[in-house]
């Protein structure tokens, strides 16, 4: 997930993807989580998994990655970087 602007990136694990969606485009008046606190309530990139063990993995990978990298992954699958929050 992104910003408007998309200079920051979130990444995160869920089972339940539009309910996370929604729960980012509504947080909280007061919420102090990442995603709130950087208006990260765009979809721009997704994975999906059966196993949950995998998903949390890749996450876990992923995470570690630099921006760059997790920049060109973003692009592999969506060039244009739009927002897919729609789209689900």
């Amino acid at each position: 997930m992104t910003n408007k602007n998309k200079t920051v990136l979130y990444l995160g694990f869920t089972n339940n993807l539009k309910d996370r969606l929604y729960y980012h485009s509504h947080p909280e008046a007061n919420s102090k989580h990442f995603s709130h606190k950087y208006n990260c309530k765009y979809l721009i990139y997704f994975e999906h998994y059966q196993d949950v063990e995998i998903a949390i993995n890749r996450e876990k990978q992923i995470k570690k990655w630099n921006r760059k990298k997790k920049e060109f992954l973003i692009s592999t699958k969506n060039p244009d970087w739009n927002f897919l929050n729609d789209e689900l």
